[in-house]
């Protein structure tokens, strides 16, 4: 990517104003100046960033989660996921979110990048990490969340995508990397847990 040339395409802010703040998102208001020398405003929220990790199972299975996501109103199929604590790292985070939703530990692990995940209304990136020789443990939930346990095939997981049984976009985009990782085209590299 060329950034070098992108300054006919960069927006500056000239005021920030902070429209709600709450445990974890705020929600702000910029005014900033286009490239034409023209105002306009941009409302977005700011978020501390996530990990999402896509468990494989020896037996060639993936590890989903259930879980009720109150925004949508509906229980979500989706890989097991969470935010970022401040000053964490990504791959603990991870390594962190995989034991609580789902008791397992993985004995390799491989960042497999990021993505933005609403790029016109939020700062959020979440961070992808594959996991693999997962360890059976104890589940450590928070005291408000709900999560069952979905191991499922890598074959269901593409259908359940594919027929819109799978709608997170987090979910979809693992998915993505997973089939081509599958194929040879994408590689991973291997590393132990910190």
């Amino acid at each position: 990517m060329d950034t070098e040339n992108d300054a006919h395409l960069v927006e500056k802010p000239l005021k920030q104003e902070t429209l709600f703040e709450g445990n974890f998102l705020r929600a702000r208001r910029d005014t900033v100046q286009l490239p034409n020398g023209h105002t306009s405003t941009r409302e977005y929220i700011v978020h501390p960033g996530a990990v999402v990790v896509v468990p494989l199972l020896d037996d060639g299975r993936v590890l989903a989660v259930r879980q009720y996501r109150y925004p949508v109103g509906r229980v979500m199929l989706e890989f097991p996921a969470g935010k970022l604590d401040a000053g964490e790292d990504p791959l603990e985070c991870g390594q962190r979110e995989l034991l609580e939703e789902t008791g397992y530990h993985g004995g390799e692990w491989a960042h497999a990048g990021a993505m933005h995940v609403a790029i016109a209304y939020s700062t959020e990136i979440i961070h992808i990490f594959f996991a693999r020789g997962l360890r059976e443990g104890q589940a450590q939930l928070d005291v408000d969340e709900f999560v069952d346990l979905h191991p499922m095939t890598v074959d269901e997981l593409y259908a359940a995508c594919r027929d819109g049984a799978i709608t997170d976009s987090k979910t979809l985009a693992c998915t993505l990397w997973l089939q081509n990782m599958r194929s040879g085209a994408w590689e991973l590299t291997w590393k132990p847990p910190t």
